[in-house]
This record gives C-alpha cells, structure tokens and sequence, in this order.
C-alpha cells in the first residue's frame, strides 16, 4: 500500500474535523429542538385561560444552552495567521536543488534568445525601414 503524501493526510485530517464538527453541530441543534418541543407540549397542557408562569427548569435550560454556545464561540487568536502560514508551508512540495538549477538554465537561455531576436529585429529590420521611409519623405 502507497503512503499518502502530506497533502493527502492534510486534506483527510480537514475533512475528519468538518465532519466532527458538523456532528457537534448537529446535536446541538436536536437538543434545542428536543427543548422546544417540550416547552410546547407543557404550554399546551394549560388551560386556555391560565396564566403562564415562567418555570426555573425551562430557564436552567436556556441558560445551559446560552452557555453552551459562548462556548461554541471561535476565539480570536493572535498570530493565528502565522501559524497557518507555516503549516501551509510544510505541506508545500519544494523542488530539488537540481530541479531548481535545470529551470533556472531553462529561464536564462529563453531570456538570452529572446533578447537576441529582438535586438535582430529591431537593429536589422525595423531600423532600416524607418530609415528608408524617412529619406523617402524628405
């Protein structure tokens, strides 16, 4: 079996986090739900004309869950963008040192050669014909 490379394991350690989180999520949400259905179904079973009175349990539970989202609250960390910066840099693929020597020659030569043919064009062609339009002219 081939061993993953470290994109590979930086892109399923992401996904193993999303995918725990949105559980998080998920189960935050049916308990809210769960709540809210009980708090209706203890409201319906008041007579029409009966007061409501506001029950401790159902205000221990709103404060559980106002709790329970501060906590859910990213924290502002400073350097935070640092920190992925350097992460991001030890997943980077970085080419050998040959490999970086060869394309330097690639990049060099196509600059000598193209700096040539427009030194051709210019001095050989376009020089001239400037020349000859311009003596023509006079």
């Amino acid at each position: 079996m081939a061993h993953k490379s470290k994109t590979q394991r930086a892109k399923a350690s992401a996904a193993k986090a999303n995918k725990k989180e949105r559980q998080e999520r998920e189960a935050l949400a049916s308990e809210n739900v769960e709540a809210a259905v009980e708090e209706t179904a203890e409201e319906s079973k008041g007579g029409l004309f009966k007061k409501k009175e506001a029950k401790p349990e159902a205000k221990q539970q709103q404060t559980a869950a106002a709790v329970k989202k501060e906590e859910k609250k990213p924290k502002k960390k400073r350097f935070q963008f640092f920190r992925d910066v350097k992460a991001e840099m030890k997943r980077v693929t970085w080419p050998s040192r040959t490999d970086v020597i060869r394309w330097s020659g690639v990049v060099v030569g196509a600059l000598v050669f193209f700096g040539v043919y427009v030194a051709l064009l210019d001095n050989v062609i376009v020089t001239p014909a400037l020349v000859a339009l311009s003596g023509l002219g006079a």
